[in-house]
């Protein structure tokens, strides 16, 4: 199957980045995850895990909570680490996502400002013309954050608000979840079995 690379910043939404990750170990993807400083403190706060910082038992502890064993395989790589395959755009990958995107992580991509692996594996997708999915979680927009959307766009990226659909009536936190991240693994071209699809209001009824 395919590679794709995970990107996790500072930004509320984790849960929707557990969830994808499931998504994409569950269709038989190869998964490399890299997480910024702040990313690990929300994983801290909104879903009470602390990563160590060693690879191998970050990849181990993100994989039970996202309660997934595969098919595909997860490599988690520090935040630092530009020896990383995916620091460079000789290595081929299907894509990226930025779940949940900060947006000082935004506006640095925007900018091609590549303080970390995770804003370099970015620029590395943008460049090689791959897909690039950000999903922003700020409210209300400032204008800066709206121009560096449009930048981003106008590069190539996909901009994808975590906002949940309600026409298929949730009844649980979990079925909001569901809604953004089938719709993140949709537009990474990935099949998932929570995605809810539309097919018309008789199914209302």
């Amino acid at each position: 199957m395919g590679e794709f690379v995970l990107g996790m910043a500072g930004a509320t939404g984790a849960p929707y980045a557990i969830r994808t990750l499931e998504g994409l170990i569950e269709a038989g993807h190869d998964v490399s995850a890299v997480i910024s400083d702040a990313g690990r403190q929300v994983l801290k706060i909104e879903m009470d895990t602390t990563l160590s910082g060693d690879p191998e038992a970050d990849a181990a502890d993100l994989l039970d909570l996202a309660n997934v064993e595969g098919p595909g395989r997860l490599t988690v790589f520090t935040i630092n680490d530009y020896e990383a395959s995916i620091a460079s755009g000789s290595h081929p990958t299907d894509g990226m996502a930025v779940v949940p995107c900060s947006m000082g992580t935004l506006a640095r991509i925007a900018n091609g400002i590549s303080s970390n692996l995770l804003e370099r594996a970015a620029d590395v997708t943008l460049k090689e013309r791959r897909k690039l999915i950000l999903v922003p979680r700020e409210m209300p927009l400032g204008l800066i954050h709206l121009r560096n959307m449009v930048t981003l766009t106008e590069a190539g990226a996909e901009i994808i608000p975590p906002s949940p659909g309600f026409y298929k009536r949730p009844e649980s936190v979990q079925d909001l979840v569901d809604s953004v991240a089938g719709r993140i693994l949709d537009r990474l071209g990935v099949e998932s079995s929570f995605l809810k699809r539309w097919t018309g209001a008789e199914e209302m009824e």
